[in-house]
């Protein structure tokens, strides 16, 4: 994989896991189901939060043809 991808996919699992818990939140907003929604918007958040996290190192990772390109 070229840096290049890694760092767009990277990007995309990061607003992908924003959308979701965006979407998740005004979903549960319309309706009454608290009891069902709040254990699944915390799993929701666990991991968007990890989706994030993996977007984000995928997105900054240093490459090493990165640091040759610079020299």
């Amino acid at each position: 994989m070229q840096p290049e991808q890694s760092r767009q996919i990277g990007q995309a699992l990061m607003a992908l896991s924003v959308l979701q818990l965006l979407l998740f939140l005004v979903g549960a907003s319309r309706r009454s189901y608290a009891a069902l929604a709040l254990p699944v918007f915390g799993g929701l958040v666990l991991f968007s939060g990890l989706a994030f996290w993996v977007g984000w190192t995928m997105a900054a990772v240093r490459w090493d043809e990165d640091e040759a390109d610079e020299e």
